[in-house]
């Protein structure tokens, strides 16, 4: 058997192992499955093909156990949830220093897509907003274009175990409908932010966007940053561990839109999220969740995936600072030994 059939083996038998925590997500999607509010994106055509109905969520641990309920195989582009994995590899190739002169960690509550930049710096504000991200992109190394591909793929893949296949007709549309994206590129480069290469960095950032993932891809990626940047089941190194800290910070003070103050107030877990459906949440030391909804609110969150996460937290005090007693002990109910009526 292949080493991708080897991996996919160990998952599924790791996910047939019965627990009260799986019971629990089964609930979960029962209940909010019948969730309607929000809307599809579509602002790119491609986008506006998701099914309302999907609808996926998957908790993967600290020692690769998988646990998933509903739509988790369903493909899905990737969008604003690459900005964090990109940041983190920026980080390898130039160091914290070097990168935090030429994008700041600030939160902003201007929306993503604002062209706007510091007023004293003339850096974009945080790696999660489009400016930031695309300064970030910026700075992926690679003697070309298909070099530096080639690189995020590789990323990718280390997180999740798997290779990746990009959406071609979204990059396209991504690449064609891209002029508020050219806008702000050329405003950072009159400032000195980025590289004259804005073509070549445009590119790569609409491709990083479409990546193809599915809502356990998220939630092996948000495990290996709980798991100090190793993917939880292959055992390889897919950040360096002092680079694990700047990425989940930014993700909780910034990763959810210009609704990350009461993401971080409400559920306090690093995260980050996409207009694709996907959200990717980070508990240190324990676990990563990945949900899948394409129904988003006005801030372009996930509407099933924030209820998902918030009960996640409050039933288990998964929240960062959370000082009270839970509900429910998690280590109990992943392993079997807890109380399974709920």
């Amino acid at each position: 058997m292949s080493e991708m059939g080897d991996l996919q083996s160990l998952a599924s038998s790791i996910r047939a192992v019965a627990s009260p925590l799986r019971n629990y997500l089964t609930d979960l999607h029962h209940k909010y499955q019948g969730l309607n509010e929000g809307a599809v994106a579509d602002y790119i055509p491609e986008l506006a093909l998701a099914q309302p109905e999907w609808f996926g969520i998957c908790v993967v641990t600290q020692e690769g156990q998988v646990f998933e309920v509903g739509n988790c195989d369903q493909l899905f582009t990737i969008q604003s949830i690459s900005k964090a994995f990109v940041f983190g590899l920026a980080l390898e190739d130039h160091g914290r220093d070097y990168v935090n002169c030429k994008v700041s960690v600030e939160p902003t509550g201007d929306a993503f897509n604002s062209i706007i930049l510091d007023e004293t710096t003339n850096r974009p504000y945080n790696p999660m907003v489009n400016a930031g991200a695309i300064a970030t992109t910026d700075l992926i190394q690679g003697k070309n274009g298909t070099e530096r591909l080639k690189r995020v793929l590789e990323m990718f893949q280390r997180y999740t175990g798997r290779a990746h296949d990009i959406n071609v007709p979204v990059f396209m549309s991504e690449k064609a409908t891209g002029y508020r994206n050219r806008a702000m590129s050329y405003l950072m480069l009159n400032f000195g932010m980025v590289s004259e290469k804005i073509d070549e960095t445009l590119d790569l950032y609409f491709q990083q966007c479409s990546i193809m993932v599915n809502a356990r891809d998220l939630a092996m990626l948000s495990a290996t940053l709980a798991n100090g940047g190793i993917n939880p089941v292959t055992k390889e190194r897919a950040l360096d561990e002092r680079y694990v800290q700047d990425v989940v910070s930014v993700m909780l003070t910034c990763g959810m839109y210009d609704a990350s103050g009461e993401w971080a107030y409400r559920v306090g877990m690093p995260a980050k999220s996409g207009v694709g459906g996907g959200i990717t949440a980070v508990v240190p030391g324990q676990l990563g969740i990945g949900t899948f909804s394409p129904l988003l609110d006005a801030k372009g969150n996930s509407i099933r995936g924030i209820k998902v996460c918030e009960d996640l937290a409050t039933d288990f005090g998964l929240h960062l600072f959370n000082a009270a007693t839970p509900k429910h002990n998690l280590q109990e109910w992943i392993s079997g030994s807890g109380d399974d009526d709920w």
